[in-house]
């Protein structure tokens, strides 16, 4: 695998992200920051920019922590950009109501669906509190998937953090995140930090929910692009020995091929039913 060159991404990324809200017309740039790597590699990468920035902490459940990695990371941005402001806009009450109201028309309430809602329903929470800052102060969301979880296995909620403007890291493997989140120094807590949506009631991770990392994901996309065959006429098929990768290596495939093709549907345009000619009289 080809190494980065982390400075020249990172300029040309800032300058992809400019380029597009200058043709916008747009002034500033709405992030959601949870703490994470990639969070804090794009709020990081819009501070850069030198527009407005808007980062949002959106925590469900709990009480909020000024010491957690989310809060330190956007203290450490704005010693160092003063064009980056902060909301807290707790959410917990609002998720609470709807969870509340849900209920009170299910059966269902016990079951893994109805849990897998629930946390779907607050990412799209989350989305309708950045769209609302953006629409306020006419700004763009700003995405934070990176290439694994938007391209790869789909590790996104429709109509949650997969409803952005624009999404400048989504060409980027998790390793290479991280390697920009250490060419940007950013604060060693954020490094450290295991992935996780924040999305359960458990904090679930995100190799607790997939059954696999993000190295050995990278891996599985790498080799399934690799031994991928296309032929006029039929679709893509994988084509590999299994005696050349081992039990493990075969386990973490099945579990990519099986995520990828579920959700392959959130990865492609909405599909549209189209009507040619023959329909109009």
């Amino acid at each position: 695998m080809k190494k980065l060159n982390l400075s020249k991404t990172i300029q040309h990324i800032v300058n992809w992200i400019k380029t597009y809200a200058d043709n916008a017309n747009i002034d500033t740039l709405v992030v959601g920051v949870s703490g994470g790597i990639d969070s804090s590699v794009v709020s990081t990468l819009c501070a850069m920019v030198g527009k407005n920035v808007i980062l949002i902490e959106m925590p469900i459940g709990g009480n909020y922590n000024t010491e957690g990695v989310g809060a330190k990371h956007i203290l450490s941005l704005q010693s160092k950009y003063n064009n980056v402001t902060h909301r807290v806009i707790d959410l917990t009450d609002t998720f609470n109501a709807f969870k509340t109201t849900l209920s009170n028309t299910t059966n269902h309430a016990e079951s893994d669906n109805y849990k897998l809602m629930l946390a779907n329903s607050a990412s799209r929470c989350r989305m309708m509190t950045l769209y609302s800052f953006s629409n306020i102060h006419k700004g763009l969301v700003v995405g934070t998937g990176n290439k694994v979880e938007d391209f790869g296995i789909g590790f996104f909620s429709t109509g949650g953090d997969g409803v952005v403007d624009i999404s400048p890291i989504a060409d980027l493997m998790k390793s290479e995140v991280y390697g920009l989140a250490e060419e940007l120094e950013l604060i060693p807590e954020v490094v450290s930090a295991i992935p996780t949506d924040g999305l359960w009631e458990d904090e679930r991770s995100d190799e607790s929910q997939i059954g696999a990392s993000y190295d050995e994901l990278e891996w599985a996309m790498g080799f399934v692009y690799e031994n991928t065959r296309h032929e006029q006429g039929i679709d893509p098929y994988l084509e590999y020995n299994i005696e050349d990768i081992s039990e493990r290596e075969n386990e973490v495939l099945s579990i990519y091929l099986k995520r990828h093709k579920a959700n392959k549907y959130k990865m492609l345009p909405i599909p549209i039913c189209r009507l040619d000619d023959s329909f109009y009289i």
